[in-house]
């Protein structure tokens, strides 16, 4: 007996009221998803609507489902159909093993919400900004504009970085000034220049800490909170490392760079001194002195940046890593031919 109709010896009555509960209740369905959905997602995150609202449209479903079959099929008991349907979600998870891990890892995932739609994030060596969780699958975009599917399973179990956590972003530079330089000066240097960039935060502000004693340099860590998302990192980044290198050059503070060290030893100077002599050896008209100055140009044009400088350096003529290379050839020229 349905709404007062007798549907025991009525065969495709049973049946077609059995289709009309399914079709009702995936209407039903369908319009809990839509209600259900903006009401979730703005109480929690769009991701974790979208999931729920869609579970709760396949349990009525299923419900209806289960409702419709033992109402076309008397013969099947309630009992009956959910015992047969537990024996076959027992074969199903076999045979469907990473399905439904994922499946569970999705719910788990949106459930807990260790991140968020929008949150930049690395997880499983990839690094980008979640587009959006679904029950199967975690969707990045990562920064070179690429779209990457991580299987929720595989986000579960991996250890996650979640970069835009909290409000703000410390970020680390190494620093390198001269061993003849003034560390308090170079250390001050350094802090005002980064202090000085838009995107900078003031609080906390900038430290820079002696860290090493490298083969050329002496280690600044130059460490700064900025906000958290990628691309303000990066811009601030470019911006910091730009001001602190003028301002250290405006200074007169030195920034070596990794260098081979040339031993000058006397048979170098004296080989130098003659392969000069010998290149501005001229006659007394100018003109012909610009000749010889341009020889010995050339000469010099011959060695690297790197070994003008320690070739310098040897030499005890004042020469720095910031100098250009017609400095640093000048001073050579003036010492081993004087």
């Amino acid at each position: 007996m349905l709404l007062g109709v007798d549907l025991s010896e009525n065969d495709p009555l049973r049946i077609a009221v059995a289709i009309g509960i399914v079709v009702v209740a995936y209407v039903v369905s369908r319009v809990l998803r839509r209600v259900l959905q903006p009401r979730l997602a703005r109480r929690q995150t769009p991701s974790f609507g979208r999931v729920v609202s869609r579970l709760i449209g396949w349990a009525v479903v299923t419900v209806a489902l289960m409702f419709a079959v033992t109402l076309a099929a008397p013969s099947i008991k309630p009992v009956d159909f959910i015992a047969g349907l537990g024996i076959f979600s027992i074969a199903l998870g076999f045979a469907f093993q990473d399905i439904l891990s994922n499946l569970l890892a999705g719910l788990l995932l949106i459930i807990r919400q260790p991140f968020e739609q929008g949150d930049q994030i690395e997880v499983n060596g990839f690094t980008g900004t979640v587009e959006g969780i679904t029950i199967r699958e975690t969707t990045l975009k990562t920064f070179d504009g690429q779209r990457v599917i991580v299987p929720n399973a595989d986000v579960y179990q991996s250890a996650i970085q979640v970069l835009t956590a909290f409000d703000r972003r410390r970020t680390s530079l190494e620093i390198g000034v001269g061993y003849d330089d003034d560390l308090g000066v170079a250390e001050e240097v350094i802090l005002d220049a980064c202090s000085a960039i838009d995107g900078v935060l003031e609080d906390p502000a900038p430290e820079a800490y002696l860290v090493g004693l490298g083969d050329n340099a002496v280690i600044f860590d130059l460490r700064y909170w900025t906000d958290p998302h990628q691309a303000d990192v990066r811009r601030v980044e470019h911006r910091v490392f730009r001001a602190v290198k003028e301002r250290l050059d405006d200074e007169g503070l030195d920034m070596p760079f990794p260098v081979r060290t040339l031993e000058a030893s006397p048979s170098l100077v004296e080989a130098l001194r003659t392969d000069l002599a010998e290149a501005v050896t001229a006659d007394d008209d100018s003109a012909d002195e610009d000749v010889a100055v341009g020889e010995a140009d050339d000469y010099l044009a011959d060695l690297t940046h790197a070994e003008l400088y320690e070739v310098a350096k040897s030499l005890d003529i004042g020469g720095r890593s910031s100098m250009s290379r017609d400095e640093l050839a000048a001073g050579i020229a003036e010492a081993v031919g004087s």
